[in-house]
């Protein structure tokens, strides 16, 4: 966030080197001129004082231009166009010109042009003008302080253009509301700083392209459907379409979550066979599968989002939309009705801490069904088995990518019963210790080979 200390320390405009006039280094005596100060009048000398602000003026917007700011300090100014030691005295003279033009304007008088009530939300600052600002312009006193922030409006123009050619140009694009947030983020190559940004949004929403709402805390910016077009204001199918895909960001943020964590349980149940702790490898084996399921679930809501999204986009007409909207989000609002990341969380971790504490219970009771699920052991043996067996390649049903496997199946597994874990168990144990398994043994033991 801008701060009028942050502000002072940043750099100057820069050296303009490269679009100088050539009389910047070749001719003395008429630099000393131009470095002078104006007359109190033009009607003193009208000759010495159009030539210099015909130099002084050209120059300070197109050295703006190169640098890409939209915002002028007098300081700054005065600092980039140092030349051996000496600044230019008249610089605060052009500037106050400039103003008169309209070719700029005061930031504090832009902001007020435009209603921007929406603006004070996290910048505040930009309502505020120091105490000796306000007296001198009560006063009449029309010198521009060195630190008075002053707007190109030619350049605010510019980057405004820009800016929405950006969004057009993006994603984002797909739908005429998007976050501030969002958006604040896609600019940030084309808008130097935050102030910037706003000035922007201000500028687009002065051209009627742009209107912002505050929707539960967060600003939301709609966008105009075209370049000639003027924005609509903000209506329900809006804010319906923007929760959706709120909805959607929340549900892929979980699915990766929940794939990472069946990623984990895999390398643990490896961990564990390679150690010989039978018990811990199959409870690990066992929330891998839990954690599929979940993902599965999730996957399938994520694509009914996705697929409401999709009708939206392709929508030709606000009544198709609305059509699209009440098919799909009414049954959405209701499943995720006061759902967040952090309640989802929280249920996940209680639900996790009651079937450790029903799995501890089971095995006390000699075994049997865990967390109401019908695991069987010789199933999961086969899977360790190959998990051992082959580092290098995964078997077709326990991916790397859960994204690729997991995604593409909704279907529920077949239950898998006790003696296919065992089994399986014992064949990546063997593997493991490099034994062969002994066709009259009905149960083998796990023995590490010397």
């Amino acid at each position: 966030m801008w701060s009028p200390e942050r502000e002072a320390e940043a750099p100057a405009g820069g050296d303009p080197a490269g679009l100088l006039p050539p009389e910047w280094e070749e001719d003395e005596e008429r630099m000393s001129f131009l470095f002078s100060a104006f007359k109190r009048s033009r009607e003193v000398n009208s000759t010495d004082w159009d030539s210099k602000m015909g130099f002084w003026a050209p120059l300070v917007l197109s050295h703006s231009r190169r640098q890409g700011v939209v915002r002028l300090r007098l300081r700054d100014l005065q600092e980039a166009f140092q030349r051996k030691g000496s600044v230019p005295l008249g610089l605060a003279t052009v500037l106050q010109d400039l103003l008169r033009r309209g070719e700029l304007q005061r930031e504090s008088d832009f902001m007020a042009s435009v209603d921007s009530s929406w603006i004070s939300w996290g910048v505040g600052v930009f309502l505020l003008k120091p105490l000796k600002w306000t007296l001198s312009n009560m006063l009449g006193d029309n010198k521009v302080p060195a630190e008075e922030v002053l707007v190109a409006v030619e350049l605010l123009k510019e980057k405004a253009e820009e800016v929405y050619r950006v969004y057009q140009n993006s994603p984002l694009s797909s739908h005429p509301v998007v976050a501030l947030s969002e958006l604040s983020t896609l600019c940030a190559g084309c808008c130097p700083d935050e102030r910037t940004f706003y000035l922007v949004l201000l500028q687009l929403q002065k051209e009627k392209r742009v209107t912002v709402l505050e929707q539960n805390g967060e600003k939301i910016v709609k966008f105009a459907r075209g370049p000639h077009a003027k924005v609509s204001p903000v209506n329900d199918v809006d804010v319906g379409v923007y929760q959706l895909m709120q909805s959607e960001q929340l549900l892929s943020r979980k699915v990766e979550s929940l794939s990472q964590e069946a990623e984990r349980c895999k390398e643990e149940a490896r961990r564990a066979c390679r150690a010989g702790k039978k018990q811990l490898a199959l409870r690990s084996l066992k929330a891998k599968q839990r954690t599929e399921k979940r993902i599965e679930a999730l996957h399938a809501k994520l694509d009914t989002v996705q697929g409401i999204l999709d009708r939206i986009y392709a929508s030709q007409t606000d009544q198709m939309v609305f059509n699209a909207y009440q098919a799909g989000v009414g049954a959405l609002k209701l499943s995720m009705k006061d759902v967040t990341v952090e309640k989802a969380e929280s249920l996940v971790d209680q639900i996790q801490e009651l079937c450790d504490t029903q799995d501890e219970v089971s095995q006390t009771l000699a075994g049997g069904v865990t967390n109401g699920l019908d695991f069987d052991s010789e199933e999961l043996e086969k899977e360790l088995d190959i998990l051992l067996q082959d580092t290098t390649k995964e078997p077709s049903y326990l991916p790397d990518n859960t994204h690729e496997t997991f995604y593409t199946n909704t279907v529920p597994k077949p239950r898998i019963s006790d003696a296919e874990l065992e089994a399986e168990l014992e064949k990546l144990s063997l593997s493991e210790g490099g034994l062969v398994p002994s066709s009259k043994s009905p149960k083998r033991q796990l023995e590490p080979t010397l």
